[in-house]
């Protein structure tokens, strides 16, 4: 008896091509270090993908629609406890949208705390990593604008709204690469690199057979995403921030083929609980089986769909709380209204009330007054030009759950 579990899904493997490196004249290389960096070298050229026929394992097909039904109920969960017109629903995916940039981030080693990331988002941090985060924060706010059309010029656009945040790098924003990348080994050279992007003059084809393939309905939707996923590593079109990009493309996928349409799942923190699982898979991937990245993609779609209701109800209760020390002020008290957007933003200032919500300076003030004086809000030291305050118990949750991801 053949156990289903054993059985690939096939894909056609990677090709390679062999060529010779030698590093630049003008690099300060010992005589030893140059020798170690010259040598022979196999550059990628992925399959093409858009025409594939796939025979998928009837438990691969099984645990597709169980991930994809887990992250329905994550939607419909969000929708229904808020509705679509709610004051929270936008806070509360707008957090979940940075929840899963953060954790996409951590898998590149960028981490960043709940209070510093909030702090650059309001303008007042200090740059560094939260700085990229932010900016991987607005590409995947790009993937989501954008998402309607999953077209070359839009993921153009998500790449340049990520690498435009990075210093240094916004001469390479929003093109695909015109030399040679690699993952692993040395800086100096792809000789001892884990894996060589395929040569430049193949991108562009390849990125549009990858989209094209995206234009396909006859393929299980996470299992798109999936593979779309590891094709566009393996092309790696850009100078920097694939990985990033790669992961926001999901989303995309994800909200234009409406299996989700009112939050953004945290789908990069279930990849982050097994980094090595994840990048073996892609390796898998390149040798010609589907099959361990389209798993790695399924647990990870059903951990963001159980770990975000875990989540959207510990953001809740926070709010809970905070209604309850606001009992007696009049409703239409301009604390209330900012409230909801203390999940979105966990620390304000003066400057961020009035051009949030459109109130004058004094009714800023006097909001955050409210806030303060029944312990909603504290104020904080951290804001670089202005006096900040923080709601704490949002920050305790949203640093619980990196911490969470950081345990597994």
């Amino acid at each position: 008896m053949t156990d289903t579990a054993m059985i690939p899904l096939s894909v056609p493997p990677m090709g390679k091509e062999l060529h010779f490196w030698r590093p630049d004249d003008d690099l300060y290389l010992s005589r030893s270090e140059r020798k170690r960096e010259t040598g022979e070298y196999y550059s990628a050229i992925p399959a093409r993908i858009a025409d594939v026929l796939f025979d998928i394992p009837s438990d691969i097909s099984a645990n597709l629609e169980e991930s994809a039904r887990a992250l329905g109920e994550l939607d419909a969960y969000a929708a229904a406890r808020f509705g679509s017109k709610s004051r929270v629903i936008g806070p509360m995916s707008s957090i979940l949208l940075r929840t899963e940039s953060t954790s996409s981030s951590q898998i590149e080693n960028l981490t960043v705390g709940a209070k510093n990331l909030a702090l650059q988002e309001l303008g007042e941090g200090t740059g560094g990593n939260a700085a990229v985060v932010v900016g991987n924060v607005r590409a995947m706010e790009s993937a989501l604008a954008l998402s309607e059309d999953l077209s070359e010029r839009n993921l153009l656009m998500m790449h340049d709204a990520l690498l435009s945040a990075q210093p240094g790098w916004k001469l390479y924003a929003g093109r695909f690469r015109t030399q040679l990348v690699w993952v692993g080994g040395s800086s100096f050279g792809p000789v001892h690199a884990r894996h060589v992007g395929p040569q430049s003059d193949l991108v562009e084809p390849l990125i549009r057979d990858m989209l094209d393939f995206l234009r396909r309905d006859d393929i299980p939707v996470v299992m798109q995403c999936a593979v779309a996923h590891a094709q566009f590593e393996t092309i790696h079109p850009f100078v920097d921030g694939n990985g990033r990009v790669g992961r926001a493309l999901v989303h995309a996928i994800l909200r234009h083929k409406e299996l989700v349409r009112n939050v953004t799942p945290p789908v990069s923190a279930g990849l982050l609980t097994d980094t090595e699982r994840y990048f073996n898979a892609l390796m898998e991937y390149r040798s010609g089986d589907a099959r361990p990245i389209v798993e790695c993609f399924a647990y990870a779609c059903r951990y963001a769909a159980t770990t975000g209701i875990e989540l959207i109800d510990r953001l809740t209760e926070q709010l809970t709380v905070s209604r309850n020390a606001l009992k007696g002020i009049r409703q239409d008290a301009a604390a209330w209204n900012v409230l909801p957007a203390l999940i979105e933003q966990p620390i304000i200032n003066q400057e961020y009330v009035v051009s949030h919500f459109g109130m004058s300076p004094m009714t800023a003030r006097r909001a955050i007054g409210t806030l303060a004086d029944r312990g909603v809000l504290t104020q904080i030291k951290g804001g670089r030009r202005n006096t900040v305050w923080a709601h704490r118990g949002i920050l305790h949750v949203l640093d619980e759950y990196a911490a969470q991801l950081r345990r597994r």
